[in-house]
């Protein structure tokens, strides 16, 4: 028998190419969607300044828990002895500076705001400070007793009782005051789950949270829930739709914590009535929430929620006079600085942007895009805005002619921020006619006798932690690395994940640095390989105006793919 070795080499050949092939064939590359609002931010906003933000998280963390801090604004945090709720010692945190209903002396020292004590936790907490144990104290169970017991609402709310809560801010009225703190009081109990009598709270929010969704029925056209009675209500304030991405959150937290199937069934209950809005009803926090909650049922649990319909009601924002009229994500340049990327209201006398918002919006958006990479491009180009922008907030980062209280960046060293960024000041100051922007805060408003100083504000710095925890910068000026892990809570998040954009119209090559281990660097988006056996740094290019979603893994590690995912020891690295 004649043996063609020339055929037999070929055919050799061919099974190689094809087993070569299909090891490492990780699936096609994932197509990038666009937001269109986002299309319309800048690729290289101006004047552009990133600010260490991890200094600032630390300087503030440092100044709001010393209970006898060394600052011409004095100490920001008192003791309260009330006990409302659990028969335990708590805190109070000012919500702006020097404001008159607040503090150890007014209200009995009753008078704060969980929105901001539990900020202000979750953001030390994420920086790597211990809460359980700092100067004393054990804030994380201090917090505690904002559950509302004595009401009947067995749920963590924005004050400790009903006795305070008419002398500002949301209580019992208005929904989002009342769901938001227990997405953030559950985010910290991922942060420090050991905490004595939190679990137990957490799971007394779930069975609210669950019969609550049961009750509306996918019907979330109110105002505000009334947990005690189990009822949805209407008042003067707006309907608030997008309050079930907040149920559908803490729903779907509690069964990644308790397995508890009905939790589940409800977290889908509850984001399909938001999937099911004809229109934006977006406003502070809780419809981004739900699109990140909406990203990972689609990818965890297979369901198919329209997540870019979300992301637009976002961005484009509520234009229903109904909703938050005008809420959503600006874009543009005010004077001299582009502020597109904060949110706020779109339409007030040209647009008020607000740091809080601006911030906690990033907690959910950045690590959405682990379970959903085609968005890895709109939300790295919106967070590069978003970051450099956010800045200006801050007294020290704007300059006098652009501030309400020129002069005064000593009297918090600038840690505490202003509230807001108007395009134009609405207390018509002479010297801030036709001025834009204008660094600003309502907390005058608040109060006839709250001070000019109220303007800086506590509770909208308190959760700068979120940014130092996520943003880093890279060795090429605009372009941020940005953690998807940190602030993807309830999640298995074996392997470090980083976001990166390139804005420039030329592929650029960055600097890349590592821990001590070995590791490879695999992007999501082009399922490819970036860099094998690296222990420390190693140069990545990224393509023109396109982002990366870098995995982090043990070199060697090898990638098993089971159709559109990719799996390592059986744990998905790649959802799509």
């Amino acid at each position: 028998m004649k043996v063609n070795f020339k055929l037999l080499f070929l055919l050799t050949a061919s099974l190689l190419l094809q087993f070569c092939t299909t090891v490492r064939d990780y699936g096609a590359p994932v197509i990038q969607t666009t937001i269109d609002r986002i299309e319309l931010m800048p690729a290289s906003p101006e004047p552009y300044r990133i600010i260490d933000w991890k200094d600032k998280a630390l300087a503030l963390d440092e100044y709001l828990f010393d209970l006898s801090a060394d600052v011409p604004a004095g100490p920001l945090i008192w003791l309260d002895h009330n006990q409302r709720n659990i028969p335990q010692v708590t805190f109070g945190l000012y919500t702006a500076i020097n404001d008159v209903r607040q503090g150890r002396d007014n209200n009995n020292g009753e008078f704060h705001e969980s929105l901001n004590s539990l900020a202000a936790l979750l953001g030390g907490g994420l920086m790597g400070i211990d809460k359980t144990s700092q100067n004393g104290y054990n804030f994380v169970k201090m917090i505690q007793n904002y559950f509302n017991s004595d009401n009947g609402w067995n749920i963590m709310m924005n004050n400790t009782s009903p006795e305070v809560a008419q002398l500002g801010g949301g209580y019992g009225r208005d929904w989002w005051y009342d769901v938001f703190p227990n997405v953030l009081f559950y985010n910290l109990c991922d942060l420090y789950p050991a905490v004595e009598n939190s679990e137990n709270l957490q799971r007394m929010i779930a069975e609210q949270f669950c019969k609550a969704d049961s009750v509306l029925n996918g019907n979330y056209d109110y105002s505000y829930f009334d947990y005690a009675q189990m009822k949805g209500m209407v008042n003067q304030i707006p309907l608030q739709q997008d309050a079930a991405g907040g149920h559908g959150y803490v729903l779907y937290a509690a069964y990644r914590k308790f397995g508890d199937e009905r939790y589940l069934n409800r977290a889908r209950s509850a984001i399909e009535a938001l999937d099911s809005q004809q229109e934006s009803r977006f406003y502070e926090i809780l419809l981004p929430i739900g699109a990140y909650t909406a990203a990972r049922l689609n990818a965890e649990e297979g369901s198919d929620y329209d997540v870019a319909k979300m992301l637009g009601w976002i961005f484009e924002g509520t234009t229903n006079r109904d909703g938050r009229y005008g809420w959503g994500v600006i874009v543009g340049k005010w004077g001299d600085y582009d502020v597109s990327g904060l949110q706020g209201s779109i339409t007030d006398r040209g647009g008020y942007a607000f740091l809080m918002n601006s911030i906690k919006m990033t907690m959910p958006l950045v690590p959405l895009v682990k379970y959903e990479p085609q968005f890895a491009r709109a939300i790295g180009r919106w967070m590069l805005n978003n970051v450099n922008a956010s800045r200006l907030f801050f007294p020290d980062e704007i300059p006098d002619e652009n501030q309400w209280l020129p002069g005064m960046q000593d009297y918090t060293h600038s840690i505490i921020a202003y509230e807001g960024l108007r395009y134009e000041d609405d207390y018509n100051k002479p010297e801030l006619i036709g001025v834009h922007p204008v660094a600003i805060g309502d907390g005058p408003k608040w109060h006839e006798d709250n001070p000019k100083e109220s303007m800086f504000s506590v509770y909208s710095t308190a959760p700068v932690g979120i940014m130092g925890a996520i943003v880093e910068t890279t060795n090429v000026e605009r372009i941020l690395k940005l953690n998807c892990n940190v602030t993807d809570f309830y999640a298995d998040n074996a392997y470090p994940v980083y976001l990166i954009y390139n804005p420039y119209n030329e592929g650029q090559k960055i600097k890349y640095s590592t821990g001590n281990e070995e590791v490879d660097l695999f992007d999501i988006i082009s399922k490819s390989y970036l860099a094998k056996s690296v222990d420390s740094e190693t140069e990545i290019e990224i393509p023109a105006d396109q982002a990366i979603v870098v995995l982090e893994l043990p070199s060697g590690t090898n990638i098993q793919r089971d159709g559109e995912r990719l799996l390592v020891n059986g744990k998905i690295i790649s959802h799509k």
